[in-house]
């Protein structure tokens, strides 16, 4: 008899935490189950799909998208966008060319690096202490940045040939591209950042109430600025790697990048609005992308099919995200 009545309390509050935890991560599974059910559809549509060679490729070619998509999920959580990812990652990728053929390439990757960070920080400057919409800066350092990539290049490509460069885009460590094991260590930094720091504490209220955790005392414009900082370094290094793997440092790089970005970190359930975000999900929204990509055009598909349905699911994410995801989370409670 006291085991029965104790028993039923317990599977209750077990039921509860399933509940509790398929609501929290919902956006996570469903991208999860969503790449699941596309890589059965492709290997079985493609003979070369499923091979260790394009597999390993694939996960080279979307390792910039994660990268970028990591420090994507920390402004789009506080409630902002950074649309000039994709214009850094071409300036990144023509000064590097640039600064390698000119001087010393670690001197170059630094200043490189250091480039990018100074566009994010400006970004988050303006935004946050000028009280600018961040959508409106960063589309106007979308077109900005890019100008100055084409301008110091005249439009050209430039070859890199430093031996301590290409290996970031080209070396392979235990049969994995580098920038697949950058992008590892991207993942890993990030989500324990987010979710085991005080600061991607703070960068989740900031887009859930941002006024309370002022009137605590939290300095949000200080974290507002860090958030596009941080994205525009990843976009640096980003730029980096596309340009190492290429072989040379071109400023039409990362073009619809941004769109790219956006729409893995949707895909991946953080919230448009702020206040909720996953590392893990924008990772495998990334992937899911990726084997989109790959899988469209190893099923002789017209490749101007890959943007309209790049497209097309970005328009299906946005709404699940508004719509779905808001009534399981209010069902919860």
């Amino acid at each position: 008899m006291s085991a029965t009545t104790t028993s039923v309390p317990d599977r209750d509050a077990r039921r509860d935490s399933r509940r509790d935890f398929v609501a929290k991560n919902f956006g996570v599974i469903s991208i999860s189950v969503v790449f699941v059910v596309l890589f059965a559809y492709f290997s079985l549509a493609s003979d070369a799909f499923l091979t260790t060679t394009n597999l390993v490729n694939v996960l080279r070619q979307v390792a910039p998208t994660v990268i970028v998509a990591v420090g994507m999920t920390f402004v789009i959580t506080t409630g902002q966008i950074d649309l000039s990812v994709g214009s850094i990652v071409g300036l990144s990728a023509a000064a590097l060319g640039l600064f390698a053929e000119s001087g010393n390439p670690v001197v170059a990757l630094v200043g490189t690096l250091a480039i990018a960070l100074a566009i994010g920080l400006a970004s988050g400057m303006i935004t946050a202490f000028g009280k600018v919409q961040s959508f409106i800066v960063t589309l106007a350092a979308l077109t900005a940045v890019r100008g100055v990539a084409l301008l110091i290049t005249d439009g050209y490509s430039t070859p890199i040939t430093s031996d301590f460069l290409l290996p970031l885009g080209q070396g392979s460590l235990a049969g994995i591209y580098t920038p697949t094991w950058i992008a590892v260590i991207a993942v890993i930094a990030g989500w324990y950042v987010f979710n085991h720091t005080r600061f991607g504490r703070y960068v989740t209220a900031v887009g859930s109430n941002d006024e309370s955790l002022r009137r605590a005392g939290v300095d949000i414009r200080r974290i507002q600025v860090t958030v596009l900082g941080l994205t525009g370094v990843l976009a640096g290094l980003a730029g980096v790697i596309t340009a190492a793997r290429l072989g040379s440092g071109s400023s039409n790089s990362g073009t619809a990048f941004e769109l790219e970005v956006i729409t893995a970190v949707v895909l991946g359930g953080t919230s448009l609005m702020g206040g909720r975000g996953s590392i893990i999900g924008s990772a495998v929204g990334a992937l899911t992308l990726g084997i989109i990509n790959n899988g469209l055009v190893l099923s002789k598909v017209d490749v101007y099919w890959v943007p309209i349905t790049q497209g097309l699911i970005l328009i299906v994410a946005i709404f699940l995200n508004s719509k779905l995801f808001g009534r399981i989370v209010g069902t919860r409670g």
